[in-house]
């Protein structure tokens, strides 16, 4: 079995830090993530964005660091916002009732 792969670019502008996800988000990466947010959260900017364009795959250890995250950030002072979440992250989102845990902004334009 392959060894999950996560990449992530962070670009900071003056109110938010874009985090760029391709990869996976499991038990084997999740970890990772919490580092580069936990980084950007030494000095918190108003928002974080997470881009999840690119993720391929987010299991339960995943889903559990986002919200995670997602309280890390606010009680930081700052705002953990989900943006092009994909439709299969949308429907586990709803399944577990997270969806309502999380901000997700969608920039995906609607055909």
């Amino acid at each position: 079995m392959d060894r999950a792969e996560l990449s992530i670019t962070v670009h900071r502008t003056g109110d938010e830090a874009v985090l760029r996800l391709a990869g996976e988000i499991d038990m084997q990466t999740a970890a990772q993530l919490s580092t580069v947010v936990n980084e950007v959260l030494t000095e918190p900017p108003p928002r974080i964005v997470l881009d999840l364009g690119g993720v391929t795959f987010c299991d339960s250890q995943g889903l559990g660091t986002l919200v995670v995250l997602s309280r890390k950030a606010s009680h930081a002072q700052s705002l953990l916002v989900l943006t092009n979440v994909g439709e299969f992250l949308l429907r586990v989102l709803d399944i577990t009732g997270l969806r309502s845990a999380l901000m997700i902004r969608n920039d995906t334009p609607t055909p």
